[in-house]
C-alpha cells in the first residue's frame, strides 16, 4: 500500500508540477526525487517484486543502448549523464508497474491521470480567458495554450489530454451514484477534448481521429472504422484551426519531412548505434519531429530494435486480451463479468496507446516519461489480468528474438518509403 501511495504522489508531481510554478515555495525542494526515492525504498524492502513482462528487460537494455550510443562518440561524461537521467524514468516504470497489483489500483491510477490532465486543461481554459494561467504561463504567440515544465510545449499538453480521454470515457461508462459519476467523468472527457482543441496540435487532433477509429474497429469492425475515420478526417480538415493545414507541402510539415530525411541519413552513416542520444540537433537544425526516426538516428538499429520491441509488446498485450476467449461455462458468471470489465479497461488502454503514438509519430518524444508511465499502466493491467486468468498466454522475449529485428528492418524500409513519397508530394 505504501508503495502505491508514494508512486501516485510521484505521478501527481510529474503531471501537475506544482514545484515548477513561479515563486513556488516548493521550488527549492526536490520533491520528485524524494517521492521516487521513497517509493524505491519501499519497493526494495518488499517481497512482491515482479519482472515477468519482457518490457522490464527491454527497458534496461534500452538504457544501456542510449548510454553506449553517447559513449561511442567519445563523450564519457555525456554517457554518464544520459544514463543518470534516463535511469530515473526506468525506475519510475518499474515502480508503477509493480505497484498496480490489483484491478482497483489500475482503475484508480487511470483516474489520477484523468484528474491531473483535467487540471492542466482548466489551466488552459483560464489562459484563453485571461491570457495567463495561474502558473504564470502565457499563451503561445499563435494563441495556443501551454503549461509549465515538460508540458510547456502545446504538443506535449495535447499528448497528455489525448491519452487521458479514453480513460475518462471508461470511467464514465461505469455509471453509479444516480448517474453523477457518469456525468463527472464524461464532463472531464469533454474538457480534455476541448483542451486538445486549445493546444491546436495537429498531431493531437489526428490522434483523436485515430482513437475513434480504433474504438469503432474493435466494437463494430473495419468498415465502420474506415467510414468514421474518413468522415472525422474530412471534418478535421475543414476546422478553422491548424488542423486544416495538414499538408506535406505546408512549411511546418515540409520541415518535419526534411528532418525525417536527415535522420535517415544519420542512420545510414551510423547504422549500429546511431549518432548518440540527444545529438540529433548537432547534425540538423531541427529535431526529428518523429519518435521512430529520432531513436533510429540517435541509437541505430540496435537501440531502435529494442525500443520498437518495448512499444510493440505494449500493443500486443492489449490485443491479446481482446482476442482471448477464456471459455467460461455455466456457473462462472462472476468470472465472466470480471472478464468483461477487464476487456473494457483493455480497450481503453489500447485506444490511449494509439492516441499517444499517433501524436508521437509527429513529435520527438521517444524518451519522455509520459510514454513509460503509460507503458507501466499497460504492463500492470496485463499482469493483473493474467493473475486471474492463467490460461491467458504470456510473453517470453526469448521466443521472439528473430521477430523484432525483422520488424525493425521492415520499419526502417517503411520509413524510407514514406519519406520518399512525402518529399515527392511536397
Amino acid at each position: 500500500m505504501l508503495l502505491y501511495v508514494f508512486i501516485v504522489l510521484y505521478l501527481g508531481l510529474v503531471l501537475i508540477r506544482p514545484q515548477e510554478y513561479p515563486d513556488s515555495p516548493l521550488a527549492s525542494v526536490p520533491l520528485l526525487p524524494i517521492a521516487l526515492v521513497l517509493a524505491l525504498g519501499v519497493w526494495l524492502l518488499s517481497r512482491n517484486k515482479r519482472f515477468d513482462a519482457p518490457q522490464y528487460l527491454l527497458l534496461l537494455l534500452f538504457l544501456v543502448a542510449t548510454s553506449v550510443s553517447v559513449l561511442l562518440t567519445g563523450w564519457s561524461g555525456g554517457a554518464l549523464q544520459q544514463f543518470t537521467n534516463f535511469a530515473a524514468i526506468v525506475v519510475s516504470f518499474f515502480l508503477l508497474a509493480n505497484a498496480l497489483d490489483t484491478r482497483a489500483r489500475v482503475v484508480m491510477t487511470m483516474g489520477v491521470f484523468v484528474l491531473c490532465a483535467s487540471v492542466l486543461a482548466l489551466h488552459g481554459v483560464e489562459q484563453v480567458a485571461l491570457g495567463t494561467g495561474w502558473t504564470g504561463a502565457e499563451l503561445v504567440n499563435d494563441g495556443r495554450i501551454q503549461y509549465v515544465g515538460i508540458f510547456s510545449d502545446p504538443n506535449d499538453l495535447g499528448m497528455l489530454f489525448v491519452m487521458s480521454m479514453p480513460m475518462a470515457a471508461y470511467l464514465g461508462a461505469r455509471g453509479g451514484l444516480m448517474g453523477l459519476r457518469r456525468l463527472f467523468w464524461w464532463s472531464l472527457c469533454a474538457l480534455l477534448l476541448y483542451g486538445v482543441y486549445l493546444t491546436q496540435s495537429r498531431g493531437a487532433l489526428l490522434s483523436v481521429v485515430a482513437m475513434g477509429g480504433t474504438y469503432v474497429l474493435f466494437r463494430r469492425g473495419w468498415f465502420a472504422a474506415g467510414a468514421l475515420g474518413a468522415v472525422a478526417l474530412a471534418g478535421l480538415l475543414m476546422m478553422p484551426s491548424r488542423g486544416s493545414q495538414i499538408d506535406a507541402g505546408e512549411e511546418s510539415a515540409a520541415g518535419r519531412v526534411e528532418a525525417w530525411y536527415e535522420g535517415l541519413h544519420m542512420f545510414q552513416a551510423n547504422p549500429l548505434f546511431g549518432v548518440g542520444t540527444g545529438r540529433f540537433t548537432e547534425y540538423h537544425y531541427l529535431t526529428a519531429h518523429n519518435s521512430l526516426v529520432l531513436v533510429l538516428a540517435e541509437n541505430g538499429i540496435i537501440g531502435f530494435t529494442i525500443w520498437l520491441a518495448f512499444v510493440g509488446y505494449c500493443f500486443w498485450m492489449m490485443v491479446r486480451i481482446l482476442r482471448h476467449d477464456p471459455g467460461f461455462v455455466e456457473g462462472e458468471e462472476e468470472q465472466a463479468w470480471d472478464w468483461i470489465e477487464d476487456r473494457r479497461i483493455t480497450l481503453a488502454l489500447l485506444v490511449a496507446l494509439v492516441g499517444f503514438f499517433t501524436a508521437a509519430f509527429f513529435l520527438s518524444r521517444s524518451y519522455v516519461i509520459l510514454l513509460y508511465l503509460l507503458a507501466a499502466l499497460v504492463v500492470a493491467h496485463f499482469s493483473v489480468v493474467r493473475d486471474r486468468n492463467p490460461d491467458l498466454p504470456g510473453f517470453a522475449l526469448s521466443a521472439h528474438l528473430v521477430r523484432w529485428p525483422v520488424i525493425a528492418v521492415a520499419g526502417v524500409v517503411a520509413l524510407y518509403v514514406v519519406v520518399k513519397v512525402l518529399l515527392a508530394m511536397g
